[in-house]
C-alpha cells in the first residue's frame, strides 16, 4: 500500500546547538511533507519529502513496528520512505520519525489505527511470544526445533523409528511445504520411520496459552498427539510419570475423530488408570484443520478444541504436592505422528494406509503481560 501526502511545515533551531526561531544567523531550518502520517491497520508504504537549510540530514524511527529509509541524506534535499508494519492488536498505536540536520530536529508523527479483531485467538492479557507459522524455507528452523532420534519400541511398544527429518533412503518424515509442517509415517526396507519433533526444547515456557492448529490423518495404526514434556528433567531423581506430562491433544486411528487430553502425574497417570483425561468426537478431526489448545497457569490447566473446554484440571481439586501437581516448571511443546504401540495399535494396524501425514498450519506461544 503506498500513500502519497501534500502536507508541509518548517521547524526552526539553531544551528550551534539549543533552541532558535529561524531568525537568528546561521539558524537550520527543516521542511518535511507530510508533517504526520495516518496508518490504517494493515500498514503501508509511505513517502516524506525532507528539506533542509542545513549541509545534510538523518532520520530515525521510534517505534519498532516503524522502519525508514533516507534518500539523497547527503545533500539539503530528500526522501524518507516510511514503511509500517501490521498492527495485530485492537488498540490503536503510536509513533514517529525524527529528521535531523545539524542540532535541528523534527518530528513527524505516526499514528495506526488498530485492528478489527485480534490477530491471534488469546485469552485476554496475553502476548505473543513465539510462534512458528511454517511460511518460509522448506525444513523446520534448528534454532527452534529438535529432532528425536530412536529406535522402534523406545516407548508404549510403538512401531516406528523416529528419525532426523529424512529416512535412510532420503525421504522425508518433516517437511515444510505451502505454509504448513508436514510429519509422515511410512515404510521403507521393511520399517517404519516417522517424526516426532521438540519446540524449543532448552528453554520452553512456564505457563501459558499454547495453541496449534492440526489436521490428523486416517487410518488404522496412526497415533498423532501436540502435547508438552518438562525442559533439562533429570530423569534418575524425577523420572516420568513424576516429572508430569500433559497432552494437549491425542487420537488414535482405531477410534477416529475422537480427541482427548490428559495429565499425568505420580498419583494419577494411565497405569494406575488414574489420569486426568477427556475426549470429545468432532466432526473430520482427521481430514481437517482444527485448533488445539492449552491454558495452563499455577493453579490451573484447561484444554481447549476449537475454542471449547476439552479438559480443566484444578491445583486445588487434586493436590499441590509435587507428586499431584507437579507443572510448576518450564515445559515444551511436541509433535508427532506414532505408529502402532499399547493404544494407537490396540485394535491392530493397517501397514495399506501408509504413507500418512500430519499437517500442522502453526504453533503460538502466549504469555501474560
Amino acid at each position: 500500500m503506498f500513500h502519497t501526502l501534500l502536507l508541509s511545515f518548517s521547524v526552526a533551531l539553531c544551528g550551534c546547538g539549543g533552541g532558535g526561531n529561524g531568525d537568528e544567523p546561521g539558524a537550520i531550518v527543516i521542511t518535511a511533507s507530510p508533517e504526520s502520517i495516518e496508518a490504517p491497520a494493515d500498514g503501508g508504504t509511505f513517502f516524506v519529502s525532507v528539506k533542509t537549510t542545513g549541509k545534510e540530514w538523518g532520520a530515525y524511527a521510534n517505534g519498532d513496528f516503524i522502519t525508514v529509509t533516507s534518500e539523497n541524506a547527503a545533500s539539503a534535499t530528500g526522501t524518507i520512505t516510511v514503511k509500517v508494519a501490521a498492527n495485530p492488536s485492537v488498540e490503536a498505536r503510536s509513533g514517529s520519525v525524527t529528521v535531523m540536520s545539524g542540532a535541528a530536529r523534527k518530528t513527524i508523527a505516526v499514528n495506526q489505527a488498530a485492528a478489527e479483531k485480534p490477530a491471534y485467538n488469546a485469552p485476554d492479557g496475553y502476548t505473543l511470544v513465539w510462534q512458528d507459522e511454517f511460511d518460509s524455507g522448506n525444513e523446520l528452523n534448528a534454532q527452534d526445533w529438535t529432532h528425536e532420534v530412536q529406535k522402534s519400541g523406545w516407548v508404549n511398544n510403538e512401531l516406528q523409528n523416529y528419525v532426523n527429518h529424512k529416512t535412510p533412503s532420503g525421504d522425508l518424515v518433516t517437511e515444510v511445504r505451502n505454509g504448513k509442517l508436514r510429519i509422515t509415517c511410512l515404510k521403507e526396507d521393511g520399517k517404519i520411520y516417522s517424526g516426532r519433533v521438540y519446540a524449543k526444547v532448552r528453554e520452553g515456557w512456564q505457563y501459558g496459552y499454547f495453541e496449534a492448529s492440526i489436521k490428523l490423518p486416517s487410518g488404522k495404526g496412526t497415533w498423532p498427539a501436540f502435547w508438552m514434556m518438562p525442559v533439562n528433567n533429570d530423569w534418575n531423581t524425577n523420572p516420568w510419570p513424576m516429572c508430569g506430562e500433559i497432552d494437549i491433544m491425542e487420537e488414535v486411528g482405531c477410534v477416529p475423530n475422537e480427541v482427548s487430553s490428559s495429565i499425568h502425574t505420580q498419583d494419577y497417570n494411565h497405569t494406575k488408570n488414574t489420569q486426568k483425561t477427556h475426549a470429545m468426537t468432532i466432526d473430520k478431526a482427521e481430514g481437517e484443520f482444527h485448533t488445539y489448545a492449552l491454558l495452563w497457569t499455577a493453579d490451573e490447566i484447561t484444554t481447549y478444541v476449537d475454542g471449547k473446554v476439552q479438559l480443566s484440571v484444578k491445583k486445588s481439586a487434586i493436590g499441590s504436592s509435587h507428586n499431584q501437581w507437579p507443572f510448576h516448571y518450564a515445559f515444551y511443546p511436541i509433535l508427532n505422528l506414532a505408529w502402532g504401540g499399547s493404544w494407537g495399535g490396540m485394535n491392530g494396524v493397517d501397514e495399506g494406509a501408509l504413507p500418512v501425514t500430519m499437517e500442522v498450519d502453526y504453533v503460538r506461544v502466549f504469555q501474560k503481560k
